[in-house]
């Protein structure tokens, strides 16, 4: 939910609403990466008879960019078909479903992936099934066993799943959108609070997942795996988009037509909701990374960055100082981390103002992961690519803070608070296995995003 809700007109059209991105090289297979684009936000587990599912008029894609020039060279395509088996039952499962086979699924769903590349369009898959909703204890008693028959691998080494995960996006949503309150230290805030820990909001919210796991040599512009961090071929620039067609007729004969008109878009997390301001929200949806240039300056001046010292007063004077471009924000987000700024590490696309995930898939999977990526000194984190388990909002906060400007400018010196950031119950810990006390978990293995909370066995209020 990096992106959820984000622009007014994208917000009342769930389906297409593209809410997280994940890019990673495998930790269980690293010769490959793992894409996951995340769509339909805030997902209660409990919302029945017409449990959630893809859009079958929705043009669902995943774009890599291998060649910097701010264009895709490889798209990967998903289209979605529902099937009905029994018009005649308000019920989703008529009895329990023990296979994503059963006839007692009645509303089942189904998706072709296509390639696009430079030799044409290539089919990989039809007519894949995806796993049902998780109902509830009696409609799927064993939901671990649906969820691996929907992992489906295709040829040459590529492996597919879509279907309905387990949020995994943490994050303080009550708070941080009402007036951008962090809990653990609220007391400072413009308008205090007693301090408290913070409420991992999504940690009972289901997602329905697009995850595509290929091999790196497939998605490099030579065609190899990088020799290195700084191959000019490491680097990878990668988003995922939502498109309607342009034409839609309601009523009896009625239907989708004309040409694909894309509405939702997302590459770094949080940009749309954070960085883009609201009247130009909708816009940004609907344009090609080649285009970011034309929202440059909100990049070099993040409004977020200058409202951080009028809510939290006197906490942030060095910021508040700060007026200068924020040319750190810029290479994080838009260009990428050149060499020799952080040893053994680069993800630079060139001079090119994109945003998308930058991942350099040259950078092996850590044994010991941290929850603030290359602020961590995790070299496989997030900015270089995203795993499903980085603290985004975290990470981003406290670059917006100014944590990041020394990169640019040595002699600035962050305020104390910019290293503090952490909205949620423990500010010290960066251990993945920490997550486990508000609510998140995670899978070792391809999706890696958890198996979906029960509409039966959810709890009533987040932990």
């Amino acid at each position: 939910m990096s992106s959820h809700r984000e622009a007014p007109a994208i917000s009342k059209d769930q389906v297409a609403d593209s809410t997280d991105l994940y890019a990673f090289v495998s930790p269980d297979n690293p010769s490959s990466v793992t894409m996951i684009a995340n769509y339909i936000p805030l997902e209660l587990a409990p919302a029945g008879p017409n449990f959630y599912e893809f859009g079958d008029d929705v043009l669902y894609e995943i774009h890599i960019d291998n060649d910097g020039d701010g264009l895709a060279e490889i798209t990967y395509q998903f289209r979605f078909e529902s099937v009905l088996e029994d018009p005649n039952t308000f019920l989703y499962n008529t009895g329990q479903i023990t296979s994503i086979s059963d006839a007692t699924w009645n509303r089942r769903q189904f998706y072709t992936v296509t390639r696009i590349d430079s030799k044409g369009s290539h089919s990989l898959g039809s007519h894949l099934a995806c796993p049902p909703c998780n109902v509830g204890v009696r409609s799927t008693p064993d939901y671990a066993k649906l969820a691996a028959q929907a992992n489906h691998k295709l040829a040459g080494g590529t492996t597919v799943f879509a279907g309905q995960r387990a949020e995994g996006f943490y994050v303080d949503l009550g708070s941080i959108f009402d007036l951008g309150a962090l809990r653990p230290f609220q007391n400072l805030h413009l308008i205090p609070l007693p301090p408290a820990p913070g409420v991992n909001a999504p940690a009972i919210l289901n997602v329905h997942s697009i995850a595509i796991q290929v091999p790196i040599d497939d998605l490099t512009a030579n065609g190899r795996r990088p020799s290195g961090v700084t191959d000019p071929h490491a680097v990878l620039g990668i988003w995922t988009t939502a498109s309607r067609q342009k034409s839609e007729i309601w009523g009896p004969g009625g239907g989708c037509s004309g040409p694909w008109v894309q509405i939702s878009r997302l590459g770094n997390p949080l940009i749309n909701e954070v960085i883009i301001p609201i009247g130009s929200k909708d816009q940004w949806n609907m344009q090609a990374p080649v285009d970011d240039k034309d929202f440059l300056g909100h990049y070099e001046h993040p409004e977020l960055s200058g409202l951080l010292p009028v809510l939290y007063p006197g906490v942030f004077p060095h910021l508040a100082g700060l007026k200068a471009s924020r040319s750190d924000i810029v290479a994080i987000l838009l260009t990428g981390i050149p060499s020799g700024i952080i040893p053994g590490f680069q993800n630079s696309t060139g001079s090119g103002l994109y945003d998308f995930l930058r991942l350099n898939v040259a950078v092996k999977p850590s044994s010991k992961p941290s929850l603030l990526g290359i602020l961590g000194g995790d070299l496989a984190g997030f900015p270089n690519g995203r795993r499903v388990f980085d603290d985004v909002v975290s990470i981003e906060l406290r670059a917006l803070a100014g944590l990041t400007y020394p990169l640019v400018q040595p002699t600035y010196k962050p305020d104390k608070a910019a290293g503090e950031i952490y909205d949620l119950e423990n500010p010290a810990t960066t251990d993945v296995a920490q997550l486990k006390s508000i609510g998140q978990s995670y899978l070792s293995n391809f999706p890696y995003l958890d198996y979906p909370h029960s509409g039966f066995s959810t709890p009533s209020k987040t932990p």
